[in-house]
């Protein structure tokens, strides 16, 4: 992959509208219908139904707005593993080529480090803003001439590593002291000052902003409450049923539920209300639920079409920071699913392992996974699987599933190009392995070695 200069074709951006309309009346739901809702509305009845193509990753960005990214790849990169449940034949280097060709979309933080739809980018300038203040106070002030350098130098030569500045003396930084280079390239990235060319690897490269993105999105400029608005909306529009409250991290970079001595700014719950009496959220009631829950408007007659049941249950493997189950609380209420990402637990205190991933079938969650890419030997390793209680797979009462859960299995094999599936415990799961080998397609054979 190469770092390319170019943006591609724009689009709309998706934000509050302004209007007049009056706020619509809360409904109410029941919570088989609510889950089907969440199920559909998430592209995953059934899983992996949009075509195998690039745009099909799109309409994943146009349904839920953005995708988390996290580098790390034990099962995959969390935004392609979102995408793999929803996308057939799903290649991570059609989103790379989005990414860093075409420029369709971007990253930015909203609700952590996210992907987005270019056309996003000005409801996201809050973000660049405010870290320009506090860098141009702090680290900019300490490092001038740093700062001038690697400017002049990506203005000079184009898109630059910090390995491209070699090692300098090591500046105080977020997590620790890190090199002066590394420091003040994430400093300009963070305020807007650079964007990301490029990702190689872990690597990233950076180059200025107007080489990478159409003048008139850099020039344009929404009110910072408007912008604020857009971002709280665009947590409803990819979870889909989120309520008032929940864990802090559902809300970073929106507002503040309560009012802080330093904070002069609207407040969460007034921003909800522009949304709801602008017609953009509607208030949902959902059956057995605790507290009001909200829907995007355009989502009102597909949450009516949720009382009909599935066709036929198909089989997910849910990323960890999948938008589906953002919301650990009302996950328990919801589907009576308790799961916690163990990555940054000690492993001592895990309970079931360090990448571990939902098992969605049809509108149930119905196990844990631990699929583990060994891409030198050509094999994803199923280390463990674990069985919500009253739930057997090998069970008349799972019809269906094995099917569906080897299609799966094949789907994640083929989009990290291995040859097999391997089960890693074969005593305690000797009878499922048997039973889903036999479902899984035939093994791919090794590639030949060089020189035969």
């Amino acid at each position: 992959m190469y770092c390319s200069s170019r943006w591609g074709a724009q689009g709309r951006p998706y934000h509050a509208r302004v209007t007049t309309s009056p706020s619509p009346a809360a409904l109410r739901i029941d919570r088989e219908a609510a889950r089907r809702f969440l199920v559909r509305r998430h592209l995953l009845d059934p899983p992996r139904s949009l075509p195998a193509a690039p745009a099909s990753v799109l309409a994943v960005f146009d349904r839920l707005g953005s995708i988390q990214f996290d580098p790390l790849e034990i099962a995959g990169r969390n935004h392609d593993l979102v995408l793999l449940a929803r996308v057939a034949g799903y290649r991570r280097e059609w989103t790379d080529g989005l990414l860093y060709d075409e420029r369709r979309l971007f990253e930015a933080y909203n609700k952590g480090l996210s992907l987005l739809p270019v056309e996003e980018l000005p409801w996201y300038r809050i973000t660049w803003d405010r870290n320009r203040v506090k860098h141009e106070a702090g680290v900019f002030s300490r490092h001038p001439e740093l700062v001038d350098e690697v400017l002049a130098r990506i203005r000079d030569e184009g898109p630059q590593s910090a390995l491209d500045f070699g090692s300098r003396e090591a500046i105080d930084w977020w997590w620790r002291p890190t090199n002066g280079p590394r420091a003040i390239l994430e400093a300009l990235a963070a305020s807007g000052m650079l964007g990301l060319a490029c990702r190689q690897g872990n690597r990233r490269y950076y180059d200025l902003p107007e080489r990478l993105f159409p003048p008139e999105l850099l020039a344009h400029r929404p009110d910072e409450r408007d912008q604020r608005r857009h971002r709280l909306l665009s947590r409803y529009r990819a979870h889909g049923l989120l309520g008032r409250s929940g864990s802090a991290e559902l809300w970073l970079g929106t507002a503040p539920d309560v009012r802080k001595d330093d904070w002069t700014g609207p407040l969460r719950g007034d921003l909800l209300a522009d949304l709801v009496e602008a017609g953009d959220l509607v208030p949902v009631s959902v059956e057995g639920v605790r507290g009001e829950r909200f829907v995007l408007a355009s989502e009102v007659e597909l949450l009516e079409a949720a009382r009909r049941p599935f066709d036929e249950a198909g089989v997910a493997f849910i990323a960890p920071l999948d938008p589906l189950v953002w919301d650990r609380e009302f996950l328990r209420s919801l589907f009576e699913f308790d799961y916690l990402w163990e990555v940054y637990v000690p492993e001592a205190k895990r309970r079931w392992g360090y990448y571990v991933l939902p098992i969605l079938f049809g509108d149930r969650f119905v196990g844990r996974i631990e699929p583990r890419i060994d891409r030198k030997a050509g094999v994803l390793r199923v280390l463990n699987v674990w069985w919500e209680p009253g739930f057997d797979p090998l069970g008349a009462s799972a019809g269906g599933f094995l099917d569906a859960f080897a299609a799966a299995l094949d789907a994640h094999r083929a989009f990290a190009d291995l040859r097999i599936v391997e089960f890693e415990r074969p005593r305690s799961r000797r009878g499922l392995a048997g039973a889903v080998r036999t479902r899984l397609r035939p093994a791919r054979p090794a590639p030949a070695a060089v020189g035969q």
